[in-house]
């Protein structure tokens, strides 16, 4: 993989972390094409289209507080990539905190991901 390549994966990660984060739904629409699609988990239906995906990702600021996301070294293979990657949040309603713990894996076309599915386990920590 490029530098060039590897920059634009990490970018891409990088902007749907922050997006994440701020609880920014159009900023994680963003990495996606106009007709993209996430697989949210493998037991999923996928969501098709920005308008679709921003929809799933606009209550964050209301169930999460306090959201870390990292992600690690992006493997690719010409327009596939993935990540490992770590979110921390603590939920609004009860202040749990949570871990999150997963991999994404993308394919992409003309600097957009045309398909992102995410596998992650999920835990409650102790307080």
């Amino acid at each position: 993989m490029t530098t060039e390549v590897r920059t634009q994966y990490e970018a891409l990660l990088r902007q749907f972390g922050e997006g994440w984060m701020a609880g920014d739904a159009a900023k994680i629409g963003g990495v996606f094409s106009e007709d993209g699609v996430l697989v949210a988990d493998p037991f999923s239906k996928p969501l098709r289209g920005r308008t679709e995906i921003e929809a799933y990702w606009k209550d964050i600021p209301y169930s999460q507080a306090e959201v870390s996301f990292r992600f690690g070294e992006v493997h690719s293979v010409g327009p596939w990539f993935g990540a490992e990657f770590k979110c921390t949040f603590r939920r609004r309603r009860t202040g749990e905190p949570v871990d999150v713990r997963g991999a994404i894996f993308c394919e992409t076309k003309e600097g957009a991901i045309t398909e992102m599915r995410m596998y992650y386990h999920r835990v409650v920590l102790d307080r």
